[in-house]
């Protein structure tokens, strides 16, 4: 790609959502479709994870004009879990900018699961993208901070300009979460090993657990994702966060890895930019427009929230969220 083009100005025309009651109702209707059905297990390899109610519904819908639309259990909080990598990797593109976190981080998919280390050892420790967590601890370890509690607090304040709001740490998920990642360790020492990663390999697994462990709800992610969707500013704060260079490379990145090997499936039937964790939250993100959080925490073998997944095709289709659809301009042309 020519670097050049960097300095053009950019256009962008994405539409808007509809009127803020039909937007309510499609999230009532979502909610009432889906919230009864059944299918996927709570995640037990990480023992308070499993202990999360599997009847637990809640949906939400942020404008980048400012309101926010919910359903359910929205102000339910979880662990952020695996979508901490997307705005954590948003911070970090800021603080360095594009060529050189591109240079650390790759953007391809993978088609393995989030924990392998295959494409890792075939591509020279070079983490192909910063959703999978070889990629993740990589663009953790590029934090700005003197040590692991200043890059800790980078990343809390970070991610709670995103939401509108200070942020908390789940201690008991943290802990829980610290005694069973030996295999999130082994990568982070890989990752050493092969130059990625410059600093103590175990403070950066430390940063990474606590940053899943932030507590967040339905609602938060929906505004964090509007965010996104807003070219960086939050609609609900007016702050920003980010640039929009920096929300469109992240969009990118997520359209392309952020439902792991289930990424493409996802893009086709859906059409938004999203990510996922294995607590059973979900975002998604139609750009201009706004974002959807999701959570239910019954989820698919992929580790994605199957009621989530479900709400979020309805909503797409309903509100206009696919970035692929279109219809004609106009009449026909001879």
């Amino acid at each position: 790609m020519d670097a050049d083009i960097e300095g053009v100005p950019q256009e962008v025309s994405t539409g808007s959502l509809p009127a803020g009651d039909r937007v309510q109702r499609s999230v009532d209707e979502a909610h009432a479709r889906y919230r009864d059905r059944d299918e996927g297990e709570v995640i037990d390899s990480i023992p308070e994870l499993a202990e999360a109610d599997p009847a637990l519904f809640g949906l939400a819908v942020a404008p980048t004009g400012g309101d926010v639309h919910a359903a359910g259990d929205a102000d339910v909080q979880f662990t952020i879990q695996s979508i901490s990598k997307a705005f954590v990797y948003a911070l970090v593109c800021e603080a360095h900018g594009h060529d050189e976190v591109l240079e650390r981080v790759g953007v391809d998919n993978t088609g393995y699961p989030f924990d392998s280390v295959v494409t890792l050892e075939l591509n020279d420790g070079h983490p192909k993208n910063p959703m999978v967590n070889a990629g993740a601890l990589a663009t953790t370890a590029l934090v700005p901070g003197d040590g692991a509690a200043e890059r800790w607090e980078h990343v809390r304040t970070g991610l709670s300009a995103f939401a509108g709001r200070r942020l908390e740490m789940d201690d008991a998920v943290h802990r829980s979460e610290s005694a069973v990642n030996q295999r999130t360790r082994a990568i982070a020492q890989l990752l050493e090993s092969y130059g990625r990663i410059t600093t103590d390999p175990l403070d950066v697994v430390d940063v990474y657990t606590r940053q899943c462990a932030l507590l967040v709800s339905a609602r938060d992610l929906a505004v964090m994702g509007a965010t996104l969707a807003n070219g960086g500013v939050n609609p609900l704060t007016g702050e920003r966060t980010v640039s929009p260079h920096v929300c469109r490379d992240v969009l990118s990145v997520l359209a392309v890895t952020g439902m792991y090997e289930k990424s493409g499936d996802w893009l086709f039937g859906i059409g938004m930019p999203a990510k996922s964790g294995i607590s059973g939250g979900i975002v998604a993100v139609a750009p201009g427009k706004g974002a959807l959080g999701a959570y239910s925490p019954q989820l698919d073998s992929a580790g994605n929230s199957v009621r989530g997944q479900l709400a979020a095709a309805y909503l797409s289709r309903t509100l206009g969220l696919n970035v692929f659809a279109s219809s004609a301009a106009g009449g026909p042309r001879g």
